[in-house]
């Protein structure tokens, strides 16, 4: 049975104000169909429920890659503490602190502070869209790489970090395991990446300021460009504010309607090549609100987690559901990796592959991409390429 997330204790720190969560839209809009993984039930002492839950997983993460998952062990109060905290952060976040600590994409890691002009270091055109990432040196140094004023909560941060790394993460990637049928911690102890709270993976706080007027039209209604995620799982906790789509199997963009506690979980890329394109790394972006929340901010809690940054990623060809099966070569990264393994090209590593894309052509705009837009049935797409792989992000 998987124990409760046990906070640490928050007498004695400075006083931090509740984040009011905005009102949720009330507009019928065209929204996506998830499933509910219910994450508690791993641990029924009933075979058939476990059984279920497996088949409902492996159906959600080959239908959508996206999923609901709900009583993982976190309560809402815990959760509104969290989000206390991050707004605090962006709140409070000193100037020197913003200059101090400003990321350096470059670098190939999205580590400190972004501010709300651009993706690169050097400023560009206004976003609205302010960060501050913890990578795993964050954790090591917060006195030098973390803002001086969520400092004093450090404690609580890293804790629920390690909860949702070492409990939530841990248990989903088990149900994954079972999906391909191979044992239980195949997935944790071959893939994941253990080292400190958040391994080579990253937590993101996440404020996105409301776009207005000019600012919004130039934009085109996109806040984040469509993308997929280059790690194991995205842990993306719920709110109110409307503005997070995904690419569903309609080949549309539909957007992820609010489910109060719940984390919406997205597969990465990494998964999709482990499991031999079953599992999907489904495309994503985030655009304006809806009308009715226009003048909302959306604050945004992330854990992205990684692989083993020296593993050269392949099909786990072990697994009984792909010696059965075969591949699934829909056009997707694993598409793209198997061409290089089949003509015996090194593919690159974890680190190579997550860090070219970030130090390169993160969040540019798709008709400004290296090989333009294309179009595939009848669906958009802007084209990259990336270490000797074809990337096609559907516009």
């Amino acid at each position: 049975m998987a124990a409760p997330f046990g906070p640490p204790a928050t007498q004695g720190k400075p006083a931090v104000p509740q984040w009011i969560p905005p009102e949720p839209t009330k507009m019928d809009l065209d929204w996506a169909s998830l499933h509910t993984i219910e994450l508690s039930l791993l641990d029924s002492p009933d075979p058939q429920v476990v059984d279920d839950l497996v088949k409902l997983t492996k159906t959600a993460i080959k239908e959508d890659g996206f999923l609901y998952l709900t009583n993982y062990g976190v309560s809402l109060d815990q959760l509104q503490r969290q989000f206390d905290l991050a707004q605090y952060l962006h709140r409070n976040i000193s100037d020197e602190d913003k200059e101090r600590l400003l990321w350096n994409p470059k670098s190939g890691l999205f580590a400190g502070f972004k501010r709300r002009m651009g993706w690169k270091r050097e400023v560009g055109e206004f976003d609205g869209i302010e960060q501050f990432n913890f990578y795993r040196q964050e954790f090591v140094d917060p006195e030098d790489r973390v803002p001086e004023c969520i400092q004093p909560f450090m404690d609580e941060i890293t804790a629920f970090c390690e909860y949702l790394t070492e409990s939530v993460n841990r248990r989903l990637l088990k149900l994954l395991s079972r999906a391909l049928e191979l044992p239980d911690d195949y997935l944790w102890d071959n893939v994941q990446s253990h080292v400190g709270p958040v391994g080579d993976g990253y937590f993101r706080h996440a404020l996105f300021y409301p776009l207005l007027g000019e600012d919004k039209e130039r934009r085109k209604g996109v806040r984040m460009y469509g993308h997929t995620d280059y790690g194991i799982t995205t842990l993306l906790f719920s709110v109110p504010v409307t503005a997070l789509h995904i690419f569903s199997r309609e080949k549309r963009w539909q957007p992820v309607k609010y489910n109060p506690g719940a984390l919406v979980v997205n597969i990465g890329e990494a998964l999709e090549i482990v499991s031999g394109g079953h599992f999907k790394a489904t495309k994503h972006k985030v655009t304006d609100t809806p009308a009715d929340q226009e003048q909302c901010e959306r604050l945004s809690l992330v854990q992205f987690n990684g692989s083993v940054g020296d593993l050269r990623l392949a099909p786990a060809v072990q697994s009984p559901l792909l010696q059965r099966e075969g591949f699934v070569l829909e056009q997707g990264v694993f598409k793209q990796y198997k061409k290089l393994i089949d003509a015996g090209v090194p593919v690159p590593t974890n680190k190579q592959w997550r860090e070219i894309q970030i130090s390169t052509n993160s969040q540019i705009a798709p008709e400004t991409r290296p090989g333009g837009i294309k179009e595939i049935d009848g669906v958009k797409y802007a084209a990259d390429r990336f270490l000797g792989v074809d990337v096609l992000l559907p516009v």
